[in-house]
């Protein structure tokens, strides 16, 4: 199909929409400048320290460092909790939150992603699920007990080596505090926070079963296909519309789904100047 066609379908389908859910993976951070990780090339592109040390993106994001060398597991997540408080999001978020308010009656983000993006550009705290969690909460390394609490902490990091200079600790226990994210071989990361974003989810859905709900699904791969199965059980379940944006793994066989095969910035304006 040509692709301005695709993106007049999708228009049309977004015209329709009583319910937006806005699901997002990595994809929709790179057009704010941040790294999708997208294997071990990509990840060594963003950190080219951890390319000599011969570690994966996998061998970083687990959780075992922060109990057996914190500063090594602190140097990573904090380098990142530095740059995600650093980022401005895209356009392209402020798109989706004006649809969210002029479009439809009302909206759900659903995200992997643990930068806490779609809050800084405006959605409300009580319409997002972070299914992996988020950054800027912290939880004890045992865990000691079950609170969950905002991460106020700066964490300076020696960029030559990739390790924290300081650490934070749990305010419980005095133990090393990790962020409250699911990590790879995660046996310990406290999930009641997202749990709790997952229900008003689901309530979400329930309460609005019987309107035309609309999925836009970006920058979600298969890798780790939560996100894109999430979209899928929607339009399963709630003959709802998908609308799948991706440069590289936008198809679909669904019927009731479209693949527009772009970055989710380039897509989401070539779409508002039709609907403005």
């Amino acid at each position: 199909m040509n692709p301005d066609d695709t993106i007049k379908i999708a228009a049309d389908e977004i015209k329709k929409a009583d319910i937006f859910v806005f699901t997002a993976g990595a994809g929709i951070g790179v057009d704010s400048g941040l790294p999708d990780f997208r294997g071990d090339r990509g990840f060594w592109r963003a950190y080219p320290m951890y390319e000599k040390l011969g570690l994966s993106f996998v061998d970083c994001a687990n959780p075992i460092h922060f109990e057996s060398d914190p500063y090594f597991g602190w140097g990573f997540y904090g380098h990142r909790l530095n740059m995600y408080r650093e980022t401005t999001p895209n356009k392209g978020f402020n798109i989706l939150l004006k649809w969210g308010k002029e479009i439809a009656k009302e909206y759900f983000v659903v995200t992997s992603n643990v930068d806490g993006q779609f809050q800084k550009a405006g959605f409300e705290e009580e319409k997002v699920y972070e299914i992996h969690g988020s950054i800027h909460y912290l939880q004890c390394v045992g865990p000691c007990c079950d609170e969950i609490w905002f991460n106020n902490e700066i964490i300076e990091i020696d960029i030559d080596s990739m390790r924290a200079k300081n650490i934070p600790s749990c305010k419980h226990c005095n133990k090393v505090a990790r962020p409250n994210i699911l990590m790879f071989g995660d046996y310990s990361w406290l999930s009641h926070r997202s749990n709790h974003q997952r229900i008003l989810f689901e309530e979400f859905l329930r309460r609005n079963s019987d309107k035309r709900i609309v999925v836009i699904e970006i920058g979600a791969g298969t890798a780790i296909p939560s996100i894109r199965y999430t979209g899928e059980r929607i339009i399963s379940r709630y003959n709802a519309f998908l609308i799948r944006i991706n440069p590289r793994e936008y198809y679909t066989s669904d019927e009731n789904a479209i693949g527009i095969p772009s970055s989710g910035l380039k897509a989401l304006e070539s779409l508002d100047n039709i609907l403005s």
